[in-house]
Formats: C-alpha cells, structure tokens, sequence
C-alpha cells in the first residue's frame, strides 16, 4: 500500500460507538437508528473487531474488544478500551458515542501541527486493508474524544464508506462539548479540521451527540 504526502485538509471520516461486546453495540445502534451495522471485521494489532453503517460519504463504526484477543500486543486498546473507567460505563449504563475520527492526506503533518497529541501513526489492518491511524500510548482518545484521532487512507481509497451498502440514513450534525470549546475549536484548526457538520460547545464535561437523519425523515440522536 502507499501512502504519499498530499496536501489538503482534514475532514470527518466517521463516528465511532464504544460498547462493552460487539453485540451489544449492534443492538444499541439498531435500537436507535432503525438500520442494523453492517459487516466489519477484526483488528489483531488492537485487540477490536466492529461493525460499519454507511451514513452517506462517512460512517458509523460500532467498535467494541475482541474476545478472541486477551489483549492488545501493540498498546492498550484504542478508543480507550482498556480504560477502567470506561469499560466500568460501558458495563454500567451501555454503549455511547465515544469519539470520531479526522481523514487527513498528510498524518505525519497533521501530527506535528497538533496542539494535543494525536498519538503516533501505526499501520492498521483488518483483512487485506491497510491504513494509518494515530494511537496514543495508553490508548487514549486526545482530550477524552473531543479532538479526533487521524487516519489515513491508502491513495487509492477516498474512504471505505463507498463500497459499504447504502442505509438511508444521514449525519446531519455531530456535537461536541467540552468545558474549554475554544481550545478544542483552535485544535481542530490546527490540523486543518473543516467539517459543517462538527460543531464545540461549552459544558461541564466532554460530551458527543449525533443527529442522523432517518430515511422515514425524522431525526434519530445518539450519544
């Protein structure tokens, strides 16, 4: 696979739901979307495996550990999923809206031009796909997913939502709060983030919520 430096800026990829199974997390999105997760696969390298729901040119990654893998052999899981504290919650109250993630051209860039650290590019796969993808050391998601970890897409894919089956269903707001919204609103602009769809507002503790239109024309939200 190859992965040249491009200029150009970052842009929503997807939006990941945390669960403590796989199963559990397939349920909790068809309860709310209506639309059931299509296929995904497993991560060896992390320790996950998930399912994907196309959301016109991003997606819905549902994303959980995998039980067949004691343990991430790299570093903690990603998305926090070795994290006690959120696989407490996710034990406790279910799965959530834990984070989303940046499309960049250039990762190497995109990281030294960060205000938080993104984590370090690593080379990801699931079957033959390859990507690059910024992983903390603890497995972290840069300021508790408020700030997107990055990925990069081999040059020949514009992203994997375009061979996924369509759903209907579309993101038409994705939310962000956080108790410094400035902060995270000049971190985004660091690394040249420019979504419409992602906006940052105050609040007591870091939060993401989700407007997905619905094929029947009424709004469906997770969080």
């Amino acid at each position: 696979m190859n992965f040249s430096a491009v200029d150009g800026p970052a842009t929503l990829d997807h939006i990941a739901v945390a669960a403590a199974t796989l199963e559990e997390g397939v349920a909790w999105v068809t309860s709310k979307l209506g639309v059931a997760p299509g296929p995904g696969g497993a991560h060896p390298d992390m320790g996950t495996h998930n399912r994907l729901l196309r959301l016109d040119d991003i997606y819905l990654e549902v994303i959980a550990p995998d039980p067949a893998v004691p343990r991430a052999p790299i570093t903690p899981r990603w998305f926090g999923l070795d994290d006690p504290g959120i696989l407490k919650t996710l034990r406790d109250q279910g799965p959530f809206l834990i984070g989303y993630v940046a499309r960049t051209h250039d990762i190497h860039a995109a990281v030294e031009a960060a205000l938080r650290p993104p984590g370090v590019p690593r080379k990801i796969r699931r079957g033959a796909l390859e990507w690059l993808f910024t992983v903390a050391a603890d497995g972290s998601l840069p300021e508790g997913g408020a700030l997107p970890p990055l990925i990069q897409w081999p040059d020949e894919m514009v992203t994997p939502a375009t061979n996924m089956a369509v759903s209907g269903l579309t993101l038409i707001k994705l939310e962000i709060t956080h108790p410094e919204p400035e902060l995270i609103a000049r971190a985004l602009a660091a690394i040249g983030f420019q979504s419409v769809l992602v906006s940052v507002v105050a609040g007591q503790r870091v939060r993401l919520r989700a407007e997905l239109l619905r094929p029947t024309g009424d709004i469906a939200i997770i969080g």
